[in-house]
């Protein structure tokens, strides 16, 4: 009868009303591992067949299980870092292939513009040789600083953008270039794919992101709202990307479709590294030492970490480390930060992203100034240089201009999918 059914809603709302946000995601976390015991379903290892882009197609169910990875996660040993060596000066940018089996890298060096590396081995496969500035359509390589990367995510299409205004395209399995972008008015500062396409959105010290079709090498618009240089960009599968806004003090939404932008407020310093968690939280960090987590629906952060890496003392002067480089493994609660702080942070993301909780400390000397999660969340790669990757304020002159593989491995006894909720 509708009495009937409207008590029935009545009591399912009110069960609904007395479960946590964080409860709801155990419960169907706990209902996903139940499932694949029955169906005896696994992950297949990367390279084995999984198509690429398998993450994309993921339930949501799925996505909540990941949320409480940091429970599973060990502190990395030190002496398991893997360096990888070959820039000669320091590296400013990475990515990793979707498949996890490959890194590409790019640094300040006019010579040694960019390099395909193959996790397992270690070995360095493809390099490509930049050139002097006027001199791209002649030779393969970039001739200036490479600033940012970003990689499609069925692993087709790699993206390089440098200090000389160029977007770079390169066909990622052989290295060779297939197109340039032109078009911005300065630095190229932050790239991303929209995930699931060949669209590519760039950010720019021109204060502007600039949206293409790669599979077309084709120009699609301009959308314009900073009131200073971008300093980092990211996207996942909804049609919008995130900034970092450096000076002006804002992160940015833009609603491609809409042509609207929702602004941010919460740094007190330059905004200079930004990551979306998922497609409702993103992290970012700044030159006040402050990691900010945000809700794209909150104008204002969920949780805010002054001071993150500490203090320094900078001729005389007690200020904090900088914020270089965030990251974060999608669809989950881990998260990384990089400073010239001699260490790499690991952090959870706590109370239903209402929190930052520092998990350790990896030890690594130099600026940090790239981090990036492998998409099963089995290792971290870090891009490390004697300098920050936009200036030269800061040398730390015992640092090495390397590639360093951290691995994470999980904790051997996982908890049982009966096992009741914690009170």
């Amino acid at each position: 009868s509708p009495s009937l059914g409207r008590r029935r809603r009545e009591a399912a709302a009110e069960e609904e009303v007395e479960e946590t946000p964080q409860e709801k995601k155990l419960r169907l976390a706990k209902l996903y591992l139940e499932q694949l015991r029955q169906h005896g379903e696994s992950r297949p290892a990367p390279g084995a067949g999984a198509p690429a882009g398998r993450l994309r197609a993921l339930s949501p169910a799925v996505m909540r299980s990941h949320i409480l990875l940091s429970l599973q996660v060990q502190p990395p040993d030190p002496a398991s870092i893997r360096m990888l060596r070959g820039h000669q000066l320091p590296v400013t940018c990475l990515v990793i292939s979707p498949d996890d089996r490959f890194i590409f890298s790019a640094s300040k060096d006019g010579s040694l513009i960019k390099c395909k590396w193959e996790v397992e081995s270690g070995k360095r496969l493809c390099v490509v040789p930049g050139g002097k500035k006027g001199t791209e359509e002649r030779h393969m390589g970039h001739a200036s600083h490479v600033l940012c990367m970003a990689i499609s995510s069925d692993g087709k299409y790699l993206a390089t953008g440098d200090r000389n205004k160029l977007i770079m395209i390169w066909d990622a399995a052989t290295c060779k270039r297939l197109h340039i972008f032109t078009g911005h008015r300065d630095a190229v500062s932050g790239l991303s794919f929209r995930k699931g396409t060949y669209q590519l959105y760039s950010a720019s010290h021109d204060r502007c992101v600039k949206v293409w079709n790669v599979a077309e090498n084709a120009y699609v618009e301009t959308l314009f709202g900073h009131q200073d240089v971008i300093t980092g960009l990211d996207s996942l599968s909804r049609e919008c990307c995130v900034t970092a806004g450096g000076r002006d003090g804002t992160v940015r939404l833009w609603k491609i479709p809409e042509e609207s932008q929702l602004v941010f407020y919460g740094h007190q310093g330059s905004i200079d590294c930004i990551q979306l968690i998922n497609e409702e939280h993103m992290v970012s960090g700044a030159d006040d030492g402050s990691l900010a987590l945000w809700g794209l629906t909150k104008k204002k952060p969920l949780a805010l970490a002054r001071q993150a890496h500490g203090m320094q003392d900078a001729q005389g002067l007690q200020q904090p480390y900088w914020i270089s480089a965030v990251a974060a493994l999608r669809n989950s609660d881990l998260l990384a930060t990089g400073s010239h702080s001699a260490s790499v942070k690991l952090w959870k993301c706590g109370e239903g992203f209402r929190k930052l909780e520092p998990l350790w400390d990896i030890p690594l000397v130099g600026f940090v100034n790239s981090l990036k999660f492998s998409a099963a969340g089995d290792f971290l790669v870090a891009g490390l240089g004697q300098e920050h990757r936009l200036g030269r304020w800061w040398r730390v002159k015992e640092a090495k201009n390397s590639i360093c593989i951290i691995p994470l491995k999980r904790r051997a006894a996982a908890p049982s999918p009966e096992a009741p909720d914690s009170p």
